[in-house]
């Protein structure tokens, strides 16, 4: 029996090559039944396990241990139902913040539903990062072509599982929520994909790391989007990033959130986009993801049109 029929009659994703998959919570592997298939993938390069967290980690006096926060190796994957094959599978990787794990990341903060509001012809990942913790390591993917192994791991995968006809990652976009910024810095630093990451998008996520993010806009022709808060902390790294690349004569949008056009999105390379709303309320309150994601340069599904 062949993947879907086993999503479609049993839901648990427990499947013959078991291997492969972890259980997926009932509500969310049958929310996204018609759509596509959610999968869990325990893998090898993911994140976590890392030995940085062997010992636990101590912030603010109180102490996480690994168990529970950092020996998840699962990594979710939304599959399109209708993706259409080709030479190359693109991807949108999305990272989440600080006290958060898989499945409240996927119920709060809508990443599926809006990825499938694009119909964009692409694959959704959002890997396990610390676990209910408030902790923006990124383990394994700060390592030099961590990035890039976990995705070539993912492609291996959905070849095996028959989803895909090729191992070959094509573009890339790459978006994070808060404490996300550590781990982007370093995929835009050594990741090994950086020549493929076309789209940058900062939610609310731009508290370090500046300069890492700032050469790979000098040496890239990608996308950059930053939406920033005045109370996330945010702000002042914002602002100062944007003084540098006007001393640099790097153009740049910087716009307030109520009054961004779909044509801004499309038509402007580096954007910074000042917001009112909570922290936590930028990337679904108004469905920034999908907004972003829409304006991208990944192509339209053509089996969606």
């Amino acid at each position: 029996m062949k993947l879907k029929t086993l999503l479609v009659a049993g839901l648990s994703i427990m499947i013959t090559s078991a291997a492969f998959t972890q259980t997926v919570p009932r509500d969310l592997a049958q929310k996204y039944l018609k759509t596509g298939s959610l999968l869990y993938f325990p893998l090898k390069n993911a994140p976590f396990p890392h030995p940085a967290r062997n010992n636990g980690y101590t912030y603010n006096g109180q102490f996480f241990q690994k168990t529970g926060h950092y020996d998840k190796n699962t990594v979710a994957v939304f599959f399109p139902t209708q993706l259409a094959l080709g030479e190359t599978v693109d991807f949108v990787v999305y990272f989440h913040g600080w006290w958060n794990n898989l499945d409240s990341v996927l119920r709060t903060f809508k990443i599926v539903d809006q990825f499938i509001e694009t119909k964009k012809n692409a694959v959704l990942v959002i890997p396990q990062g610390p676990r209910n913790a408030p902790d923006s390591f990124g383990g394994q993917l700060e390592e030099q072509d961590g990035f890039k192994k976990m995705l070539n791991e993912i492609a291996d995968i959905l070849l095996h599982i028959s989803l895909t006809e090729t191992r070959q990652v094509g573009n890339i976009v790459l978006a994070g929520h808060s404490g996300a910024y550590r781990v982007m810095s370093f995929i835009l630093l050594h990741g090994g994909y950086t020549d493929r990451i076309k789209e940058v998008y900062l939610f609310d996520a731009l508290y370090g790391q500046t300069e890492k993010f700032a050469y790979w806009i000098d040496h890239s022709k990608g996308k950059l989007i930053d939406i920033y808060t005045p109370e996330g902390g945010t702000k002042y790294e914002s602002e100062n990033l944007m003084a540098d690349l006007t001393a640099w004569k790097i153009p740049f949008l910087s716009v307030e959130e109520t009054a961004l056009t779909s044509e801004q999105l499309r038509d402007n390379r580096i954007i910074f986009i000042s917001s009112r709303q909570e922290h936590n309320a930028v990337v679904s309150q108004t469905e920034n993801f999908r907004r972003f994601l829409e304006a991208s340069s990944l192509k339209i599904n053509p089996n969606l049109k």
